[in-house]
C-alpha cells in the first residue's frame, strides 16, 4: 500500500484502463456467483452453460419500441453525461411476489411529452398566456409569503417532532373560495391523517368513504402534502438565489430530489442585472433515492423578486390550470422559498412545499412515509442544501491530518472529493424512477421481494469480451432506527458481515474526510486484505446522514487509479461503478404509534457478459436474487442478533 499517494507521474495514460479491469474483475458476475456458491454451498448453474433463450423480449408485446443501436465512443463506457439506461429486457405485468408490487414506478407514457408542449403553448399563444403565467405567478409569490410568516393555527405541528403542516380548513379560509357550502362539506368530512382537504379549485383526496352525495363533485384523487422548514444556512442569500435559478445549477445542487430539469423559456428577464423580477417556466422530474416512489413530474413557473426589506423570495406554481394536460398526477401550488440574510455569513430560510399528488401507485411499503409528506418535504430541501455548503467548505478548506496522522495532499484532497462526489450522483441518478430509468422485475418464483433491475450502460475493456451492466435493487423494512443500521453499513469492521467480496477478510478504512461536523459524514478509501501482505480491493466509500435519510455509496477502484486522484488527478479519467444503501425512516416523526424504524434500499451494479438488449439468461437472474437475497438475509441477521464491532 505504500504506493498509494507516491509519485505516480507515469500512470495517467493507463489509468482509465487499469481501473476498468479492477473494477471488471470484482465486479462481474462470475466472481460474484462464485462467492455465493462457496458461502451457501447452493449449486447453481454457470453463466457459461446458461443458455440463451431464457427471456426473448416482443418489444410490441410490452407496447415498446426496440431500443436503438449504440454507437461507439472514445470512452471504455458508452454513456452520456449521466449514466441513462436502455429499455429493459424483462418486463412481467406483476413481477413481484408482495401486495401492491403491480404499481408502477415509471412515468407514464403519456407524461413524456409535456415539457415540450408547454414549450409549443406559450409559442404559440405568447401574449396572452405570458400575461396569464405572469398574473399566476404574481399571485403565488403573495400567497408564499403569507405562508412563511403566518403561523397558529394555520400551521400546525404534526406529533412530538413532526413537521409543521397547514391546517387545511385554515388555508381555505385564508386562500380559497370559501363559501358556506363548501364549510358544510368540509364538516361532514373526518380528516385523518395524513390531512387531506378540498383544494381551492376542488381537488381532494379522502382517505374515508366518500359519501355517495359527493360523487357528482367529480372529485380527482390528489392527496396533498403540505411541510414547513426554517433553518439557518450558511450562504449568502445572493447565492441561494443564483443556485435556484440557474437550472443548471439548481440539477447539480438537487441531484438527490430533482433529475430531468429543462429551462422551457424565460418570460421576464431581469432589469437590474440581478434575478429580481426574473420569471421563468421549467419542466422537473422529483424522485426519492429508491425506484419504488414514482417520480413526480411537473412544469411549472418560477418566479423571483427581491422585497423592500431586502427579502428575497423563490415561487414555483405549477401551471396545469392554464394548460390542461389528461390525467395530471402532480401540481405544484404556490411552493420555495424566502431568503432572509442574517449577519455576514448566512441566511434564514423558510422553505414551503406544497403540493398535489396522485398517489394511489404507492408500494405499499412506502406508503406511510410518502402520503405523510415527509420523502417530498421542506426539511429535505433544506437538508440537502445544508449538505451542499457543508461540501464547499469541506472541498475548500486546507488539508489537515486524519486523527491517524495521515497526511493527503490539497490537491488529492479536491480530486478525492470530486471523485467522491461524481460516484454519489452517479449511484442517484441510477437508482431513481425518473422517466429515462425503465426498471423491470424478477419474476415470482425468486426468493428476493421487490426487485428492479435495468440496463445500464456497456462496459468494455480492452483484451476481453464487452459485457453490460445490470443494474438491481431492493427496499425491504426494517425495525431499528436509521442510525443503527446506518452505523453497521459503513464501518469498516463490520463490512465483511455483509459485503460478499469482503466476507472472510480484512477491512481497514485506510484514510478519510470529513465533511461537515458530523465525523460520520465522510468520504473514506477502505482496503480489503485477504492476508495481511495481500490486498484484495480498494473502495472508495461516501457516508451520509441527517435527519431525512442516510446512505452509503462505494465503488471498487485499481490502486494505481486511486493513486494518481491522491496525487490529484483528474477524477474524469477514473471510471467507476457505483453500489450502496439509502436508508429513510418507515414514517414521518411524530405519526402514529411506535418506534420510528428504517426502509432500506440496496442498490448493486455489475458486469454481465451474457446479457444484452435481447435477453437476460436465467443464472443471471439467479445471481441477481442470490446477492440481494444474501445480503438482505446478512444484514437482518445482525440487525436480529446484535453488532459487534
Amino acid at each position: 500500500m505504500a504506493n498509494i499517494g507516491g509519485n505516480c507521474e507515469n500512470v495517467s495514460d493507463n489509468i482509465q484502463q487499469n481501473n476498468i479491469l479492477e473494477v471488471f474483475n470484482n465486479g462481474y458476475f462470475e466472481n460474484i456467483q462464485n462467492i455465493v456458491v462457496a458461502r451457501d454451498e447452493v449449486p447453481m448453474v454457470g453463466l457459461q452453460e446458461a443458455p440463451r433463450c431464457e427471456i426473448e423480449v416482443n418489444y410490441n408485446q410490452f407496447g415498446a419500441n426496440p431500443p436503438p443501436e449504440m454507437n461507439p465512443v472514445e470512452d471504455y463506457f458508452v454513456q452520456n453525461n449521466e449514466n441513462s439506461g436502455s429499455p429493459l429486457l424483462y418486463n412481467p405485468s406483476s413481477p413481484q411476489n408482495s401486495p401492491g408490487s403491480e404499481s408502477s414506478t415509471n412515468a407514464k407514457p403519456d407524461h413524456m411529452n409535456r415539457a415540450s408542449d408547454l414549450l409549443m403553448a406559450v409559442s404559440i399563444g405568447a401574449g396572452l398566456n405570458k400575461n396569464k403565467i405572469i398574473e399566476q405567478a404574481v399571485e403565488a409569490m403573495e400567497e408564499l409569503f403569507k405562508l412563511a410568516i403566518m403561523g397558529e393555527p394555520l400551521w400546525q405541528h404534526n406529533g412530538n417532532g413532526g413537521m409543521e403542516t397547514l391546517n387545511g380548513f385554515q388555508y381555505l379560509r385564508e386562500f380559497g373560495s370559501f363559501d358556506a357550502t363548501m364549510e358544510q362539506i368540509m364538516r361532514m368530512v373526518e380528516v385523518g391523517e395524513p390531512q387531506c382537504f378540498i383544494s381551492s379549485d376542488c381537488n381532494c383526496n379522502f382517505d374515508q368513504d366518500v359519501p355517495s352525495s359527493f360523487s357528482k363533485l367529480n372529485f380527482e384523487p390528489l392527496n396533498i402534502e403540505t411541510s414547513r422548514e426554517t433553518a439557518f444556512v450558511e450562504m449568502n442569500p445572493m447565492n441561494i438565489v443564483q443556485l435556484l435559478m440557474d437550472t443548471k445549477q439548481w440539477a447539480t445542487t438537487f441531484y438527490s430530489i430533482v433529475s430531468r430539469t429543462t429551462l422551457l423559456g424565460v418570460i421576464l428577464e431581469n432589469v437590474d442585472g440581478s434575478y429580481n423580477g426574473v420569471l421563468q417556466v421549467m419542466s422537473a422530474e422529483f424522485h426519492q433515492r429508491t425506484p419504488l416512489i414514482p417520480a413526480r413530474q411537473c412544469y411549472f413557473a418560477r418566479y423571483c423578486k427581491k422585497h423592500t426589506n431586502g427579502t428575497w423570495g423563490v415561487v414555483d406554481v405549477s401551471l396545469e390550470n392554464l394548460f390542461p394536460y389528461p390525467q395530471v398526477q402532480f401540481r405544484r401550488r404556490p411552493s420555495g422559498c424566502v431568503i432572509q440574510e442574517v449577519g455576514n455569513r448566512g441566511s434564514k430560510v423558510t422553505w414551503i412545499e406544497h403540493v398535489e399528488v396522485d398517489n394511489r401507485s404507492l408500494h405499499p411499503l412506502l406508503r406511510p412515509i410518502v402520503s405523510s409528506g415527509f420523502a417530498f418535504s421542506a426539511k429535505r430541501w433544506i437538508a440537502t442544501i445544508n449538505r451542499h455548503c457543508q461540501w464547499l467548505t469541506t472541498s475548500t478548506a486546507r488539508t489537515a491530518p486524519t486523527t491517524d496522522g495521515v497526511l493527503i495532499p490539497q490537491e488529492g484532497r479536491e480530486s478525492l472529493l470530486k471523485l467522491a462526489e461524481k460516484m454519489t450522483k452517479n449511484f442517484f441518478n441510477n437508482i431513481n424512477s425518473c422517466s429515462e430509468n425503465v426498471w423491470s422485475g424478477l419474476p415470482q418464483n425468486f426468493a428476493a421481494q421487490d426487485v428492479r433491475l435495468r440496463y445500464g450502460n456497456i462496459l468494455k475493456v480492452p483484451g476481453k469480451p464487452s459485457g453490460n451492466i445490470v443494474i438491481f435493487t431492493t427496499s425491504i423494512q426494517i425495525p431499528v432506527p436509521m442510525e443503527v443500521l446506518f452505523d453497521f453499513l459503513r464501518h469498516e469492521r463490520t463490512r465483511n458481515r455483509w459485503d460478499l467480496l469482503s466476507n472472510q477478510r480484512h477491512v481497514r478504512e485506510l484514510v478519510y474526510v470529513s465533511n461537515g461536523e458530523n465525523p460520520k459524514n465522510r468520504v473514506s478509501i477502505m482496503q480489503v486484505n485477504s492476508s495481511p501482505n495481500k490486498i484484495e480491493i480498494l473502495y472508495l466509500q461516501e457516508s451520509y446522514t441527517d435527519e431525512t435519510g442516510s446512505y452509503i455509496v462505494y465503488a471498487p477502484m485499481d490502486i494505481m487509479a486511486m493513486s494518481k486522484i491522491l496525487n490529484g488527478g483528474n477524477q474524469k479519467f477514473v471510471s467507476i461503478l457505483p453500489s450502496g444503501f439509502s436508508i429513510m425512516p418507515d414514517k414521518a416523526p411524530g405519526q402514529g404509534d411506535g418506534a420510528v424504524g428504517s426502509i432500506l434500499t440496496l442498490a448493486f451494479q455489475s458486469v454481465d457478459r451474457l446479457s444484452n438488449k435481447e435477453y437476460m439468461p436465467q443464472s443471471t437472474l439467479k445471481i441477481i436474487d442470490a446477492i440481494l437475497s444474501t445480503t438482505v438475509a446478512s444484514i437482518k441477521d445482525a440487525m436480529l442478533f446484535g453488532i459487534r464491532y
